[in-house]
């Protein structure tokens, strides 16, 4: 009828001296918080990073593209300036520079982006000089018109 005095309830483990062990483990929540913000960081910034040159696109009523690989895009501004992907680039080297870069010859998608308020004569006369050389895919980039 007597209780052992050495027997702990519980089944729980104890060191010499009634001191508590260290926990080892990991809490992740901190973990998952950190991964989330940096999820809608990076859902928030993606739609902002598709283009580098700043361009105030016409609307149309035409319908979007669907395409399985990246078109190149030569781009126009409202000052005149002529850019090929991201970078800036002189008139005279739009042609060189199409050739060097376009994987499948001139076959190869090339896209013109011409500001709404860009110099008329200056998106088309970089787009007959891409013709001339040879590109056959080429096609101007605009916004689709939305019902107001």
């Amino acid at each position: 009828m007597g209780m052992s005095l050495g027997s702990q309830g519980g089944g729980g483990r104890r060191r010499r001296g009634g001191k508590k062990a260290p926990m080892s483990e990991i809490n992740i929540t901190p973990f998952v918080d950190v991964m989330l913000v940096l999820l809608i960081i990076f859902m928030v910034s993606a739609p902002l990073l598709t283009s580098g040159v700043p361009i105030d696109l016409p609307d149309t009523q035409a319908k979007a593209l669907n395409a399985d690989t990246q078109p190149i895009t030569v781009s126009v501004n409202d000052k005149g300036q002529v850019y090929l992907q991201e970078t800036e680039i002189d008139i005279a080297e739009v042609v060189p520079k199409l050739e060097a870069i376009a994987k499948t010859g001139y076959e190869e998608r090339v896209f013109v982006r011409g500001d709404k308020n860009a110099d008329y004569g200056t998106v088309m006369k970089v787009m007959s000089r891409i013709s001339a050389a040879g590109f056959k895919n080429i096609g101007l980039v605009t916004l689709q018109e939305q019902d107001s």
